[in-house]
Parts: structure tokens; C-alpha cells; sequence
């Protein structure tokens, strides 16, 4: 595996890439409060079975890609980011992850952009429309949501720079990601402009001037994981996902698996994508 530094417009992304320079593109983009070292297993199992895998650290998490204003983080940026990346690498077409926000990003390229896709896998975060519609009809799902409300105080950044993130870090331990794993995330956050950024995620809304609830449906071929302990996504909305997908679905609930069933059960992950990417590699 190797760490490169890639330009995206004025930006500069920090990118761990493995693999054959001819090998199928894979782009795997993170989540909330993680990295693209989350996605290390997978990358280099990726790289060892032929394919050339592409995580990088998103907006707000590279250091190079710190915008300071909340309307840089809004979605449609976020997806030029994603295509301004494999642009720039020289991939028209490449296989998609995602887990988390990076999910949801993954959902939208998908939906809006598969002439780009190959195929899609996603971890932790229902279609969009899905998700929408959780909320509307199962009321424990507004709840497992309820951070998103919460970082949208106004004091939220100071709060979590004062605690130095020990909230955070005792919430990812009590959901079974590995206490080097929890380290590393935390001092991504809190170098210069690290929390700020991962913020402006959650405040610059979660549609970005796009409609969720009318996301159109995906056709190319989908693995959607989903651990049954997650307290973010609860059932409903991992199972409403498959209304959304009109291509070939395959749907994965992960036992004893919580909201980080990537960091959790990484074995599991890497051996579902390998297979679903080869079985779909075009």
C-alpha cells in the first residue's frame, strides 16, 4: 500500500492506493469520525486480488482539503470530489464503497452518475429514499438519528476540542472498533481544522440542495452490509433499502455487527466486497 497526494482543483487529498496500475479502479470513501485507514484490510486484499483500490481521506479530513466555509461541504461538492478524484487518476468507470457518509455519497454517485459505476457496495447507510422513509414511519429511527440535531449547535466544535473527543472515543469503543483504530481517527480530528471540517458535514445538510426522498432507485449491481446491532440504522431502513435497488441485490446482515462493522468485522467485509466486485468486474 502506498500514500499518495493527489490534486483536485485547489484541494489536496491524501489517498492510499494498492495494487496494479492497470488493475479495475475501486474507490472506497469513509465515513464519520473515520478515515480512509479504515478501509486498510480491504485495500490491501484488493490490491493483492488484482484490482487497483483508492481510499482517500475526504474534505475536512486531508489535511490539504480544509475548506473553512460550511456551504464547501455541501453534497454536490463532496460528489465533484469523488469523480474530480478518479478524474484525475485517469479511471472513467470504476467500482464503488462506501460506509457512512461516504455511503450515502456512494448512493448518490450511483443514482446520478452510473455511467461512471461499475458496481456499488455500501456499509451502514441505507438508499437515501430508504432512509427518509425510516424516519417517517418508524419513530426509533428519529432517535438513532439524533446526532445529527445535536452537532448542529452552535457550540458543538468548542465542546468536543474542550473534551479533547472523549465522548466520541468512548462511543466508538463501546461499539467494538479497536482501540488503535479509535486513536487513529481521533487525532485525524483533532489536528488544525480536523473536527471543523467533519462537521460542516452535518451543517451543511444532508441533501446539499438534493432531494433524498426522491433519489432515484439503482440499477447496477449492489451489496449492501448492515450490522444488526447498529445504533444509527435500524432495521426498517436496511430492509426498505431493497425497494430501492432495481439491479441485482444482495443484502448482508452482519450478527453482533454495529454501526462500524467495517473496523469490527473486517474479514467479513473484505471477503462480501472481493466477491461482489469480482462477480460484477466488467
Amino acid at each position: 500500500m502506498d500514500t499518495q497526494t493527489i490534486d483536485v482543483g485547489e484541494l489536496s487529498f491524501t489517498v492510499d492506493v494498492a495494487g496494479p496500475a492497470d488493475g479495475a479502479p475501486v474507490l472506497l470513501l469513509h465515513g464519520f469520525p473515520e478515515s480512509r485507514r479504515m478501509w486498510a484490510p480491504l485495500v490491501e486484499s484488493l490490491g493483492a486480488a488484482g484490482y487497483r483500490a483508492i481510499a482517500p481521506d475526504q474534505r475536512g479530513y486531508s489535511a490539504g482539503a480544509r475548506p473553512a466555509a460550511t456551504e464547501a461541504y455541501a453534497t454536490q461538492h463532496l460528489i465533484a470530489d469523488a469523480l474530480g478524484l478518479m478524474d484525475a487518476l485517469g479511471f472513467p468507470r470504476f467500482h464503488q464503497v462506501g460506509h457512512d457518509w461516504g455511503g450515502q455519497l456512494s448512493w448518490l454517485l450511483a443514482a446520478h452518475h452510473s455511467v461512471r459505476l461499475i458496481s456499488l457496495t455500501v456499509a451502514s447507510r441505507p438508499h437515501p429514499a430508504a432512509f427518509v422513509r425510516a424516519m417517517r414511519e418508524d419513530v426509533a429511527q428519529a432517535e438513532r438519528s439524533s446526532h445529527h440535531r445535536s452537532f448542529q449547535d452552535a457550540d458543538a466544535v468548542v465542546r468536543m476540542r474542550a473534551a479533547e473527543l472523549k465522548p466520541l472515543r468512548r462511543a466508538l469503543e463501546t461499539q467494538a472498533v479497536p482501540p488503535a483504530n479509535v486513536e487513529d481517527y481521533v487525532a485525524t480530528l483533532l489536528q488544525p481544522g480536523g473536527i471543523e471540517g467533519a462537521m460542516n458535514w452535518y451543517r451543511a445538510g444532508a441533501g446539499g440542495g438534493l432531494r433524498l426522498a426522491e433519489t432515484p432507485p439503482v440499477s447496477l449491481p449492489t451489496l449492501y452490509l448492515w450490522g444488526r446491532n447498529d445504533a444509527t440504522v435500524g432495521e426498517r431502513a436496511a430492509e426498505l433499502t431493497a425497494e430501492y435497488v432495481t439491479g441485482p441485490y444482495t443484502f448482508v446482515p452482519v450478527d453482533e455487527g454495529t454501526h462500524f462493522v467495517v473496523d469490527q468485522f473486517p474479514q467479513v467485509v473484505t471477503d462480501n466486497v472481493v466477491r461482489h466486485i469480482r462477480a460484477n468486474d466488467r
